[in-house]
């Protein structure tokens, strides 16, 4: 029988690689309904986006008249909450990667 021998060569890498994540941007988009009021949706706007009053006026605005308006853009991970806090106070919202 042969002898086994443990032979474990170890080399030195010279350079670093560094991976980075990158995410794509995306958007918090407000859809528009016949259920949910202006009031509603701009006091929605300011408490969970921390959007003025001008702000929210205007993107509800937008929404009435053009069915949905991307009201926050950042990470996925950002605006996924905020999309929660939307959809739990009876207005609809999906976060979406942005199309380049």
């Amino acid at each position: 029988m042969g002898v086994l021998k443990n032979d474990t060569n170890t080399k030195k890498q010279e350079g670093t690689e560094v991976l980075t994540l990158v995410e794509d941007p995306c958007q918090l988009i407000v859809w528009n309904d016949e259920v949910n009021t202006f009031e509603w949706v701009i006091e929605t706007l300011i408490q969970v986006c921390g959007h003025s009053y001008e702000q929210a006026e205007q993107c509800s605005y937008i929404i009435h008249f053009k069915g949905k308006y991307a009201v926050k853009q950042g990470s996925y991970d950002e605006l996924k909450p905020l999309c929660d806090a939307i959809t739990e106070r009876g207005i609809g919202a999906t976060v979406e990667v942005i199309a380049e």
